[in-house]
């Protein structure tokens, strides 16, 4: 395995020589510990890549800190200049191209990562040896080491560390949890999810600004250099840095985008998280014949260790959900009728199994013992109607202050994020594969325990 600071070492020599004077990389090796936040205290936000979604993240945020005097963001980075100066200027905050100016700041207690996906685990780890609490956008990270590097740099530098899918702050997951703890469904076997969209343009063709490139001047320029960073070299390409998630190099497509949103939750649900067994990821480009190298139709198959297995389907061609549930031997939990994971419930459903009684006729649950407890009739569960983004910031801010785990905790994201990696690989390379948890990667063959 490789040291975390070779690591970062090798990420920083791929990627940047932006040759700072007294950077924030000077600091590394040295376990930075934020300043103490009091409870009236607000906590200063550094957004670094604020696209669509960064952007959007740091109006979250805003909005949150202008409603309860909580935050405030004082720091926005891009390699783009027009949307780091547009942003800069929205939030009347200093702007910067460099995201380690970002984080040399002493006054930032905490950074929101929002860049594609293969800068997430380089900045993150950046950031927190630099005593910053993080916001890390999902995907967590692109490659199986990085997931290795992040959980043990939480563990040393003792950080917040949240993963940015809203999603598992939704109330339906923990009264899922708490429904199958309580025996509800008697043993999982399997637990079911979808993701689904259909749109003229094909998923990811976001509009292009022909005149940006690392020629643009003024509002046009963009550092392609340090975009690309570990990423490959490759000469400026308009379609890969505007439509980024359509390239191996930077995302793992519908897998890394959208099944986080499922796979996260469901390991919530399911009461610990957990690593995977053997895993499938198979699919096509069915339909979208353009430069994309990622699939628009997608499925992924895993069975875990401790005894059930997980099936998603996906395709960016037909936009129809399967219902989002668990499967137990003795009952069904319906969390997400619509199949969308992002939508808020009301409620959650426990169906329970049905038998026909060889004497009676009668339909009855599986076992008398959990008639005479839960019945034979469906129940449903009251699901609070908390905006998930809200309630996200919320858990990710109030840890910060009391340096408990937040929702979507370093250890859940890293289980998530295995599954995920491991179902593009399996894709990529023709095969089922297993996880090495002892090595924290890929095996083509079973691991022993």
């Amino acid at each position: 395995m490789v040291d975390r600071r070779d690591f970062l070492k090798t990420a920083s020599a791929a990627g940047i020589s932006l040759g700072m004077a007294g950077s924030a990389l000077a600091g590394r090796g040295a376990k930075l510990s934020g300043r103490v936040i009091g409870a009236n205290d607000r906590i200063n936000i550094g957004v670094i890549g604020v696209g669509g979604r960064g952007s959007g993240d740091a109006a979250s945020f805003q909005r949150y800190g202008e409603k309860n005097n909580a935050c405030q963001v004082v720091a926005v980075c891009d390699v783009y200049e027009k949307r780091k100066r547009q942003v800069a200027e929205k939030f009347n905050c200093q702007g910067y191209l460099d995201y380690r100016e970002v984080l040399s700041r002493s006054d930032v207690d905490a950074v929101v990562i929002a860049t594609p996906d293969h800068w997430h685990a380089k900045i993150a780890l950046d950031a927190m040896d630099h005593g910053k609490d993080v916001y890390l956008e999902k995907p967590m990270c692109h490659t199986n080491e990085e997931i290795k590097q992040l959980v043990n740099t939480v563990k040393e530098t003792k950080r917040v560390l949240q993963v940015g899918s809203q999603t598992t702050s939704g109330d339906q997951w923990w009264k899922a949890r708490k429904a199958i703890a309580d025996g509800m469904i008697g043993q999982m076997i399997m637990s079911q999810g979808s993701y689904h969209r259909n749109s003229t343009e094909g998923e990811w063709n976001w509009k292009i600004d022909p005149d940006a490139g690392p020629d643009g001047k003024g509002d046009n320029y963009i550092d392609w250099k340090t975009w690309l960073g570990p990423a490959p070299k490759r000469p400026w390409d308009a379609d890969r840095f505007f439509r980024f998630r359509k390239y191996w190099d930077y995302s793992g497509g519908t897998a890394t985008d959208l099944f986080y949103h499922v796979v996260a939750p469901l390991n919530i649900c399911w009461g610990e998280a957990q690593f995977p067994g053997r895993v499938s990821g198979t699919g096509g480009n069915y339909v979208f014949k353009d430069e994309r190298e990622v699939p628009d139709t997608f499925m992924l198959v895993a069975d875990y260790p401790a005894g059930h297995s997980l099936v998603l389907s996906s395709s960016m061609a037909n936009s129809h959900h399967i219902p989002g549930l668990i499967r137990g031997h003795e009952g069904t939990i319906v969390m997400v009728e619509n199949g969308q994971f992002e939508s808020r419930a009301e409620y959650i459903t426990v169906i329970p199994e049905l038998l026909r009684d060889s004497k009676t006729r009668e339909r009855v649950p599986l076992k008398p013992e959990y008639q005479a407890k839960f019945g034979s009739e469906p129940i449903k569960i009251p699901v609070d109607q908390t905006d998930m983004m809200t309630a996200h910031i919320e858990n990710f801010l109030t840890c910060i202050r009391t340096r408990e785990k937040p929702h979507l905790d370093v250890e859940t994201g890293a289980r998530a994020q295995a599954v995920i990696n491991l179902a593009v690989e399996s894709y990529r390379e023709g095969r089922v594969l297993f996880w090495d948890e002892k090595n924290w990667k890929a095996s083509p063959k079973p691991v022993k325990a």
